[in-house]
């Protein structure tokens, strides 16, 4: 099992990776990939290019890294040594990030005019670029060309993502988001070498996880009902990312239209009476991720028949408290899960509503985020905070696949 923020530490706790920053806007994410690799116990030594000193000085990489940051291709010290060698063949793995235009062109074109050009052309290992550049750079045919010559060559890609730049213009050509770089890193290093036995890179295998997912609905009549905007991406996501690490996962989940993760047991549910009958049918569990956007009320009664209008306006339907499925499996006892992790939904305030529900239910973390950021209710990605009695992880926006995989490593983690 492991004991840091990894599939498996021991799997990356010697392993070293060569950072080479461009110059763009996006440079500055680079000081958050810098954390996660070095908080998961892997080794990075940064590359800084002019062009990347305009975004992030050598001292925030070098504090974060714990190493010197390399600038200068003819530094006398250095290349005594032959630095430019010794960094691109001391890495196991070669990331550029941002990977500009320029960056790229000199590459596929094998230009070695200054160090980190010098240090692509005369590695051995394996190179993983994250491209950030205009839209408009993006599509170019030139630049295409690059990416499929690079390509051709053996290097891999993650990114770019569609959004809005710094221009101002919208489209492909934002970096991935360091959660993003982290985990492509990440499942290389967990993924090599081919032969080894696959079994010791599941961490979460033999320990099992509950995952609520989507809306619930609570009838009104046979035909009205309330429910919310919960799509469930978020905690089907999260479920697939626990079964792929190992864990015998059941996915309770509301009424949506997504299909079940491969190895995952389904259990579809309607009201929130059904889920929290299907969660404790489900126990134990190791950990419990209650990610469903539960109805907190519902009608006292079902109307047996459709209601009509009548001249006397509309009905007044009187509404009870439904159960509260998180603060029940926080409450246990010795059925308790190890880890309960419960989401917050929020509009304003989410770090003191998150805190507070933290208290309030008993779990051990709160997964929150903003639903009034566009794209997040119903959405592909999101942004969140992991909140927990120790503190709070700010982590920035990314897919919510890749959001998904940051927790079950979390998860796999805390159950060591």
């Amino acid at each position: 099992m492991q004991s840091a923020l990894a599939w498996e530490r021991s799997t990356v706790s010697d392993k070293r990776v060569l950072l080479i920053v461009g110059g763009g806007i996006a440079a500055y994410k680079c000081l958050e990939l810098v954390r996660l690799l070095r908080k998961s116990g892997i080794a990075v030594r940064c590359i800084l290019t002019k062009g990347g000193e305009a975004f992030v000085t050598p001292l925030s990489l070098a504090a974060l890294s714990e190493d010197r940051v390399y600038q200068e291709l003819f530094s006398l010290t250095d290349e005594a040594e032959m630095g430019h060698i010794q960094l691109s063949r001391s890495a196991d793995l070669v990331v550029v990030a941002p990977a500009t235009a320029d960056l790229m062109a000199r590459a596929a074109n094998g230009l070695a005019n200054d160090l980190a050009t010098t240090a692509l052309l005369a590695t051995d290992k394996p190179v993983l670029m994250a491209p950030a550049m205009n839209v408009r750079m993006w599509n170019h045919p030139a630049t295409q060309r690059n990416i499929a010559t690079l390509a051709g060559d053996g290097i891999s890609f993650v990114g770019p993502d569609d959004g809005a730049m710094a221009c101002g213009e919208f489209g492909p050509g934002r970096m991935a988001e360091p959660a993003a770089i982290f985990v492509a890193i990440m499942e290389r290093f967990t993924q090599e070498p081919a032969s080894q036995d696959m079994a010791g890179n599941l961490p979460l295998k033999g320990r099992r996880a509950l995952v609520t997912a989507g809306p619930t609905v609570e009838p009104i009549d046979p035909v009205r009902l309330l429910t919310n905007r919960s799509s469930g991406k978020q905690g089907f996501a999260i479920a697939q990312a626990l079964s792929a690490l190992g864990a015998e996962v059941t996915l309770v989940a509301g009424p949506v239209a997504l299909p079940t993760p491969p190895g995952v047991h389904r259990i579809d549910v309607e009201t929130a009476i059904q889920m929290q009958a299907a969660c404790q049918a489900a126990l134990p569990a190791d950990v419990a991720i209650c990610v469903a956007a539960v109805a907190d009320w519902r009608p006292a009664e079902e109307g047996a028949l459709k209601i009509k209008k009548g001249p006397d306006g509309p009905p007044a339907i009187n509404l009870i408290e439904n159960p509260d499925i998180l603060a029940g499996l926080a409450a246990q006892g010795p059925n308790r899960p190890k880890l309960v992790i419960g989401f917050a939904a929020e509009t304003n305030d989410v770090e003191a509503h998150a805190r507070a529900k933290l208290t309030k239910k008993g779990c051990d973390w709160v997964i929150a985020n903003d639903v009034t950021q566009p794209g997040v209710m119903g959405g592909e990605d999101n942004t969140v905070l992991l909140v927990t009695p120790e503190g709070t992880e700010r982590w920035e926006k990314a897919p919510k696949s890749d959001v998904a995989k940051l927790i079950a490593i979390q998860i796999a983690k805390a159950l060591t």
